[in-house]
């Protein structure tokens, strides 16, 4: 081939994942994990739910699961276990046709008795072989046909506990039959001495391959390696047989005295499967499946068949994921590929990849208790995702992304690479210094700027403000559907404070029959749950203190509901609820509302729902206080309240 360097091939990659396979997208599955968090989910339980549904590119672990399952439906529609008593007996039949048609011309008294003594033969198939075992045929053909049932038996008894035994014995001489049975005798005499524990089994194994490894493609490399392949291929075979019914199984079991006209090949089978249920008595020995189809199945493909069943079943509960300590690693890829091709396989190594990455690049963490939780990484990440779709919906509604970390102020000593349309100057020192490290490999030619190089100085405001987001999480914020844009919203005015405004002071404060402040990571995590009360007092007490704590900064109080206040906090500290609200509630809200205003804050609230009630309640809240009331959809949430945050900063 033109063009490939003389000693170069080229062919399937098999070191290690492929090279030029498109990298797990790491952003998109931390987005769909955070939303399920955000829902209520624990992190947990999201990347399981990730696994399970998959990504737009890969199929997920309950895609996969559904294929084993489809696939074991067919195995068992399509075929039962009796292909190996319909050959017998179509080669039976032949036989004896054969037999009588070289008889029948025959005048002799001997011919006669011939057909008197194939008459009287018994009805049942097993029977009828076993009576003609020292008949003398008069038909070389019908010799043959008989010759070809014991061959039959042989090689399906020996294909039903040794993988590919079967195709390896196609054509059967007197010699081979010699090498299984001093196989089979020196197998049983070796797994005698394991089971005894003496101390030489292991050169007795050397010396057991060295002589027979001919019969076992496995390539095991020790005793015990030795039995787990023997014992899962006798217990497949042992199921087949449970799965058929009595008459089958009696049948088959008379029939193998046959095999190879030896009946030491069944006693030699029957004492080495004696020994592996002994040896490894976990394996299924006991269970028995349906088989409901017309295709017929002999012992080698029916034991085969059991076998694809269990690996089935073993990788579905690979898949599920149930089991303490699972991890996508346990998945059998190789059996995977077996059952399902390559496709699927190449599937669950992105889920496994996805995964792993999640953990290494450390998007998920460790909790003290031994949870997993959202690493402060994964949660900015999250933060830049909100952020971006808040400010791309508030541009659509006429406000556009500042991009500055503050306004013409003074330089913050901090820098950030440049992104398209930034305006603010370069960080020049900055700027040389990657180029040159960029560059300094390549060993002289001068430094070359590249636009991947530039960082830009960033400014700070000389002005603070001191902003409290208050947000209802009573449980009608769960029924509503408006749970998780509450969680965007904080997640996105906390991402914009701490990377665009630091010098501000943000405070999140929940509050539904009690108010509470909380970490991002607490909020974000947050489940909900069925709890009566909206202690809009309460909260207002608690943004009230952090502003006071901040006396220098601009007070902004943001406050998210969906509900008229319903309980108030007593003196002892016990939350006080009434449904409709008491004049006491209502009374208490109104005056920590006054407290705020007399502190310079005007409160902004943020109306979800059409209550009435609401309504008037929350326009005399911004009456008294001097803010405003905003209506958004759930949707339209975060782009009104980072909106309105940014409006107040301009007036700053």
């Amino acid at each position: 081939m033109t063009g490939i360097p003389e000693g170069w091939s080229y062919g399937p990659w098999h070191d290690g994942p492929d090279p030029l396979r498109p990298p797990a997208d790491l952003r998109d599955a931390l987005d769909e994990i955070g939303r399920d968090v955000m829902n209520g989910s624990s992190p947990r339980s999201a990347l399981e739910e990730l696994l399970r549904r998959g990504t737009r590119n890969t199929q997920g672990l309950d895609d996969l699961t559904r294929r084993l399952w489809e696939r074991r439906r067919e195995i068992q529609r399509r075929h039962n276990l009796d292909g190996t008593l319909q050959d017998v007996q179509r080669l039976l039949d032949e036989a004896l046709e054969a037999e009588r048609r070289e008889l029948f011309p025959n005048p002799s008294d001997d011919a006669r008795f011939k057909e008197a003594e194939l008459d009287a033969l018994p009805s049942g198939t097993a029977a009828a072989v076993r009576e003609l075992a020292n008949y003398q045929w008069e038909s070389s053909e019908a010799r043959q046909k008989y010759e070809e049932i014991r061959e039959l038996l042989g090689r399906e008894l020996l294909g039903s506990r040794f993988e590919g035994m079967k195709e390896a014995l196609q054509q059967t001489t007197p010699e081979d039959v010699e090498r299984i049975n001093e196989m089979l005798t020196d197998l049983n005499a070796l797994l005698a001495a394991h089971a005894q524990g003496r101390p030489d089994v292991p050169q007795l194994f050397d010396e057991f391959m060295a002589k027979h490894g001919e019969f076992f493609p496995e390539n095991p490399q020790n005793v015990a390696e030795l039995i787990d392949a023997l014992a899962q291929r006798a217990a497949a075979a042992q199921r087949m047989l449970n799965s058929m019914t009595p008459e089958q199984r009696a049948e088959l079991m008379e029939l193998s005295q046959q095999a190879f006209g030896n009946a030491q090949l069944s006693q030699q089978l029957s004492q080495l499967d004696a020994q592996l249920q002994a040896l490894r008595p976990g394996e299924d020995w006991y269970s028995s499946e349906r088989m409901s189809g017309d295709d017929p199945l002999g012992l080698a493909e029916g034991a085969q068949a059991m076998s694809d069943l269990a690996e089935l079943d073993a990788l579905a509960e690979q898949l599920a994921q149930s089991y303490p300590g699972a991890r996508l690693e346990d998945i059998d890829l190789d059996a995977l590929t077996r059952q399902l091709g390559d496709e699927a396989t190449v599937d669950a190594r992105r889920l496994s990849e996805l995964e792993r990455q999640l953990r290494d690049q450390g998007l998920i963490e460790r909790a003290p208790d031994g949870s997993l939780q959202l690493s402060p990484k994964a949660l900015r990440q999250l933060g830049q995702t909100a952020l971006a779709d808040v400010l791309r919906t508030a541009r659509g509604s006429g406000e556009r992304d500042a991009a500055n970390a503050g306004a013409a102020g003074e330089l913050s000593g901090s820098s950030r690479p440049w992104q398209f349309g930034d305006t603010q100057p370069w960080d020049v020192p900055r700027t040389v210094r990657n180029a040159v490290l960029r560059t300094a490999h390549r060993g002289g030619g001068g430094v070359k700027l590249d636009v991947a190089d530039v960082e830009i100085a960033e400014t700070e405001h000389r002005a603070r403000a001191a902003v409290a987001l208050l947000v209802d999480t009573s449980w009608s914020m769960v029924q509503e559907g408006r749970w998780l844009p509450m969680k965007r919203t904080a997640l996105a005015l906390h991402q914009l404070i701490s990377t665009r405004y630091r010098n501000d002071a943000l405070q999140l404060i929940t509050f539904g029959r009690y108010a509470g402040v909380v970490e991002l990571p607490q909020l974000i995590g947050m489940e909900g749950t069925w709890e009566q009360g909206t202690n809009a007092h309460h909260a207002l007490l608690l943004a009230g203190r952090h502003l006071r704590r901040h006396p220098d900064a601009q007070p902004v109080v943001l406050m998210v509901t969906d509900g008229e206040p319903t309980a108030h906090l007593e003196p002892d500290g016990t939350a006080e609820f009434s449904y409709p609200p008491e004049p006491a509630t209502l009374r208490k809200t109104i005056f920590e509302v006054d407290r705020l205003a007399k502190l310079g804050a005007s409160l902004t609230v943020f109306r979800l729902g059409d209550d009435p009630r609401l309504n008037a309640f929350v326009d005399l809240l911004a009456r008294r206080s001097g803010g405003r009331v905003v209506a958004p959809d759930a949707d339209g949430l975060g782009a009104a309240v980072v909106g309105d945050y940014l409006r107040t900063r301009r007036k700053l």
